[in-house]
């Protein structure tokens, strides 16, 4: 079955807010069995509206659209469905309930204009909001269905999940599609290609491969469809199998893995600890880590030491080293990762130095220019990269290679 995604909202069309929510709509769509044919971003104008729904309507079986439910004025899209679907705007108490009960736990009054967030177009089956004001909203046309939701994510999250995932999954009982991800770094996509080009061509008609590339790596999407009941996720295990044999250490992971959960399993598998010296990555090393729930149990901290008089003085790197040698070089990244050990007393340690753009370069040092080292108790391992011209990106890049570097070690491969 085919399904389309409608957001509404000037602030979409402007740039002015990010839709994340097409994208979310699109993957549990993908999940639950239906092809998705469109996801279409429109304006808050009501003839707009009204046109792309309705083309959406003859297209698809199922459209979901998000916005434009709003209290204020420029939330237009109830009065649009009234004239679709027929019907006029009715109160809606269980959602006035909820509404009420909403502000009294903020300690706010219930005005007129959030009262009038529950009423909904007697043509539809409402769909309850536990999170906000306004009510979701189900119409039928045919054979095809119609769903509005609000456009605040964790809104329109819930809802979806306990209003129209149930729906849905009885529209498509036949179909299954199976996703899984391998998360791989250090190949290129070019030759990552051309080392899994016999193995994409000896996959099953009905598994396709995509790559995803990103400063975090490249992760490998495998696509399964199939009916429901059957063996999909045997076929599936066998071609990730396959993938193992062909990239191994590459691999660093599957599905929702990150190269700093990774790393932080492996430390703590180990019972060892980790802090970083960080220099043109700017504290990104360590907000990749705090972001994993449970770090603290591994991660002790880090040093930004951007300038050179901090590197001194914070992670006793000789001036003589820099100066010789400058702070983008291996000499002075040893001694910032002997400095980071010694000042918090960790096990594991990683330091960047490096010119991150968009200027700074000198003779023989580009941006992009970046120095990482890793060191264990036993071990330490400098490398000398060249990325881009993009600062944000050299950033990103840095980061992720620094995380890698020790993951590696961490397996005993450097």
């Amino acid at each position: 079955m085919k399904a389309a995604v409608l957001t509404i909202g000037d602030e979409l069309i402007i740039g002015q807010v990010v839709d994340t929510n097409s994208a979310w709509l699109s993957e549990q769509l993908t999940d639950a069995g239906f092809e998705v044919i469109r996801i279409v971003s429109i304006p808050d104008n009501p003839a707009v509206i009204e046109d792309v729904a309705n083309e959406l309507l003859e297209l698809a079986d199922l459209v979901i659209s998000t916005g434009g439910l709003g209290p204020t004025s420029d939330d237009r899209t109830k009065q649009v469905l009234c004239k679709m679907f027929g019907g006029t705007l009715v109160l809606h108490e269980p959602s006035l309930e909820l509404i009420t009960k909403l502000f009294h736990k903020r300690g706010l009054p219930l005005t007129e204009t959030n009262k009038n967030q529950a009423l909904i177009p007697s043509s539809c089956t409402p769909i309850l909001n536990l999170n906000g004001t306004a009510p979701g909203m189900l119409f039928k046309r045919r054979n095809s269905l119609f769903v509005a939701l609000p456009g605040v994510p964790f809104e329109m999250k819930s809802m979806f999940d306990t209003g129209v995932l149930p729906l849905i999954n009885e529209l498509n009982v036949g179909t299954q599609v199976l996703r899984f991800t391998v998360n791989t770094f250090g190949i290129a996509e070019s030759f990552l290609s051309d080392m899994l080009s016999t193995f994409e061509s000896q996959l099953p008609q009905n598994i396709a491969l995509a790559y995803l590339p990103g400063p975090s790596g490249i992760r490998l999407r495998l696509t399964a469809r199939g009916s429901k009941g059957g063996n999909l996720g045997s076929l599936v295990q066998r071609e990730v199998d396959k993938l193992r044999q062909l990239l191994g250490t590459a691999i660093y992971g599957f599905n929702s893995d990150t190269l700093p959960s990774v790393v932080l399993d492996l430390l703590r598998k180990q019972e060892k600890t980790l802090a970083v010296a960080e220099s043109c990555t700017g504290g990104y090393v360590a907000h990749l880590l705090t972001q994993v729930p449970g770090s603290s149990q591994v991660f002790k901290g880090g040093v930004v030491a951007y300038s050179n008089e901090l590197k001194v003085k914070m992670l006793n790197v000789n001036p003589k080293i820099i100066t010789e040698h400058g702070a983008v070089s291996s000499q002075t990244v040893d001694q910032m990762l002997d400095g980071v050990i010694a000042c918090c007393n960790a096990d594991f340690a990683i330091a960047v130095s490096g010119i991150a753009g968009p200027t700074g370069d000198t003779p023989g040092k580009p941006v992009g220019t970046t120095w990482i080292g890793v060191a264990s108790p036993t071990n330490r391992n400098l490398e000398l990269h060249t990325f881009g011209n993009l600062r944000d990106i050299n950033i990103q890049r840095a980061s992720y290679t620094a995380l890698n570097m020790l993951r590696l070690m961490l397996l005993g491969r450097q």
